[in-house]
């Protein structure tokens, strides 16, 4: 087994990751990855952090050494896109992202000379689109998904009378956002060291908010204006490409702008469709039949493959075919009804909204419920949290509806939470 025969470093590593809830499977592949990315030391010295932020005293403490020597560690970790740090009043937080949307991106977002790119494109490559447990554990584990989609806003503002909320939209992101950067594709850049990569634009991968200003601040993304970033969201556009975004509603940390080809979002929608790896957008297509002349501009453009030709059942046309969506598969983004040839293509609101988490700690703990690792954010054994954060996630669990409350209490068998949630449903129903 990998675990028996990787040095220790990297199997604590595997195991610190596996507390959050976007995990890591563990397997032969894992493991040469984080060999590439991290060495056995640091690897030991990051399996030791909390999952919380923390600072660089706080890390020292941990690691048993100054404060200035934990320092220079963390922002030589951090240079490498293994961490990212935020600024916290006059001191710097930093904190350990999760491999996905995370470290294994961060390390092909740059031209980089420190580790060799081609080789940890292949073992990615074997690691999500072969071996494939990561890949389906990542996003078919529960009902809460790491990403969401964004409708395309060219489609929607032909359509006047479809309501469309600002969190709905990558401009709005983009016009909210305190600091904006744009990397490499990932996935691109993996699938051009393969020389599977298509001809979509590679510079196009944007970050916002506190992502943004560590992946700025480190070199690992380069800073741009809301004006650069508007020109690069409608080349996007122009290329057909799907706005694929952190899951919440305010502070979105990245958006990417993704092909069905290399991007594992879309190919996981794919592949594992029936399973609804992404959330969708709130719209769906619908193909207007008298209108559709089985042209299939619709069906090669759709990122996902929802939309096949049929039969149109015409007596008098009886070779004639029309569109039909699949609406089990449909992201919903729009780019059939921005490419179809006559007016035969209408978009409309879903039955049912999609709900979409308030912020990141929203998303967290619904996922932690969901794969049952709450646990893993309330009792973190390298550090006492700070009231704040507690209090930010005790916030988040109270919000939740009664049975989600109910689960997580089970998982945490925590007294003081199951009388919080007590006093809520009291306050909340009287």
């Amino acid at each position: 087994m990998a675990h028996h025969t990787v040095k220790a470093g990297f199997a604590a590593l595997v195991d610190r990751l596996n507390l959050y809830p976007q995990g890591a499977h563990e397997s032969d592949l894992l493991y040469k990855i984080l060999q590439i990315l991290f060495k056995e030391k640091e690897a030991s010295l990051v399996a030791a952090l909390p999952i919380k932020p923390f600072t660089a005293k706080k890390a020292g403490l941990i690691w048993g050494m100054s404060e200035v020597k934990a320092r220079n560690i963390l922002e030589s970790l951090a240079d490498k896109g293994l961490l990212v740090d935020m600024a916290h009043g006059k001191d710097t937080l930093y904190a350990l992202p999760p491999p996905m949307a995370g470290f294994f991106e961060f390390s092909l977002m740059r031209v980089r000379s420190d580790i060799d790119q081609k080789a940890l494109s292949e073992l990615f490559f074997q690691y999500l689109n072969v071996e494939e447990d990561f890949i389906k554990e990542l996003f078919t584990e529960g009902e809460t998904q790491l990403g969401r989609v964004f409708v395309n806003e060219q489609a929607v503002s032909q359509k006047s009378n479809l309501m469309v909320l600002d969190y709905e939209k990558a401009s709005e992101v983009i016009e909210t956002a305190s600091a904006l950067a744009v990397g490499m594709c990932y996935c691109r850049h993996k699938m051009l060291h393969l020389d599977r990569a298509c001809s979509a634009p590679m510079d196009i991968c944007m970050t916002f908010n506190t992502a943004a200003e560590s992946l700025i601040r480190h070199g690992n993304a380069r800073k741009i204006s809301r004006k650069e970033c508007f020109a690069l969201l409608q080349q996007a556009y122009d290329n057909n490409l799907v706005q694929f975004g952190e899951n919440v509603r305010e502070k979105v940390n990245f958006i990417c702008n993704c092909c069905g080809c290399c991007c594992e979002a879309l190919l996981a929608a794919k592949r594992f469709a029936i399973l609804h790896p992404v959330h969708t957008t709130n719209f769906l297509p619908e193909i207007i039949k008298d209108k559709c002349v089985g042209c299939g501009k619709c069906v090669r453009v759709c990122p996902v493959d929802s939309i096949s030709l049929v039969p149109a059942g015409d007596p008098e046309a009886p070779l004639r075919k029309i569109a039909q969506i699949n609406v089990e598969t449909c992201l919903g983004c729009g780019l059939c009804f921005k490419n179809r040839a006559r007016d035969c293509i209408d978009l409309k609101a879903r039955d049912q909204r999609v709900i979409t988490p308030v912020n990141g700690t929203h998303l967290r703990v619904l996922m932690a419920i969901e794969r049952g690792k709450l646990q893993n954010f309330i009792f973190d054994n390298r550090v006492l949290w700070h009231h704040r954060a507690l209090a930010a996630v005790l916030g988040a669990i109270l919000s939740l509806p009664p049975v989600k409350r109910i689960l997580a209490n089970k998982q945490i068998k925590s007294r003081y939470l199951a009388f919080l949630s007590e006093r809520f449903e009291k306050q909340y129903y009287r």
